[in-house]
């Protein structure tokens, strides 16, 4: 279900109702949201996620977060709990991910889930995906617009730059404002459990919720994105916590430092989230190995180092 050419298309009310048929098409539709640009597919309908995995040469095993416009919606396709309220109140619309038993009659492709009993849902905030999403009134499945285990994209360019020709149209409406993906909670167990840190801080989370979140062991099968080893990779070898770049090796950094890119020279975790895939795109252009200093294991910090070693992992 490759495309020639690739539509780029506006946040206009006219250019999303395009987006929308071309998603009830079985096409497939790059959109921007609060933490990354998404590759849309409609959850329901298992040709297009199977083009969408064929698009991205993601392996089918890696399940994928369904995005829907309402509470209503997701109860549509998952089990509700009392957690799972307070959660998406607190939350919702924004970069938080749940993993919810799945109802008996979802809809929902098993190519979403990869065979499992559980679904990754969220609602997105940036206005241009809520308006796609209300327009389709429907899940739609949306990893990543980027080759699977590359960079992930925060701009149309970098998403044409990765899928150009292969997906039917890309929304572009600028660049993405978190600038890392979700924040997955699992909640299938009733307790609980940070599977993917993400966009929104683990201590938010834990002051909503009154008790600290379990953690996923690295052992465990994969249930959620962003578990795979080797992800969010440049081409490039990268090399972390480097206090003295080696001669050759291109330096991003954090804090008063000199660099050849700066996450944020002010120390800001949120601007550094932001501007994290950008410059990973930036160097890796350049073709040189790169060395990362030492970010802050803490508030976004978490998010930031989870996608930098899974960068820096051998492949």
């Amino acid at each position: 279900m490759s495309s020639p050419t690739t539509r780029l298309l506006t946040a206009q009310p006219q250019e999303i109702s395009t987006a929308a048929d071309l998603l009830k098409e079985g096409q497939l539709v790059a959109f921007p949201t609060e933490t990354v640009y998404g590759l849309g597919a409609d959850a329901r309908q298992t040709n297009a996620v199977e083009a969408l995995y064929a698009a991205k040469g993601r392996p089918s095993f890696n399940p994928l977060i369904a995005h829907v416009h309402s509470v209503e919606t997701a109860q549509r396709h998952v089990i509700w709990s009392d957690i799972a309220d307070t959660l998406a109140e607190a939350f919702w619309p924004g970069p938080l991910t749940l993993v919810l038993p799945l109802r008996e009659d979802h809809g929902i492709s098993p190519l979403v889930t990869a065979g499992l009993n559980t679904l990754g849902i969220r609602i997105p905030a940036h206005p241009a995906a809520r308006a796609l999403l209300s327009v389709l009134d429907g899940p739609v499945a949306a990893p990543s617009a980027n080759p699977s285990g590359r960079i992930s994209p925060t701009t149309a360019a970098h998403v044409i730059a990765g899928l150009g020709g292969r997906i039917a149209a890309i929304v572009d409406d600028g660049p993405c404002g978190v600038g890392v993906e979700s924040t997955i909670i699992g909640l299938a167990t009733g307790t609980p459990l940070l599977l993917r840190p993400g966009g929104l801080a683990t201590e938010e989370i834990e002051a909503v919720l009154g008790h600290t979140l379990h953690l996923r062991d690295a052992s465990d099968p994969l249930t959620a994105p962003g578990q795979l080893l080797s992800h969010y990779a440049p081409r490039a070898s990268v090399r972390l916590n480097v206090t003295t770049p080696q001669d050759g090796e291109l330096y991003l950094g954090f804090g008063a430092m000199e660099c050849d890119l700066n996450l944020s020279a002010s120390g800001d975790l949120r601007e550094a989230a932001a501007q994290l895939f950008g410059h990973l795109h930036r160097l890796d252009a350049r073709a040189q190995p790169i060395a990362v200093a030492a970010i802050p294991e803490t508030g976004l910090g978490v998010a930031i180092n989870d996608r930098l070693r899974r960068a820096a992992a051998p492949r």
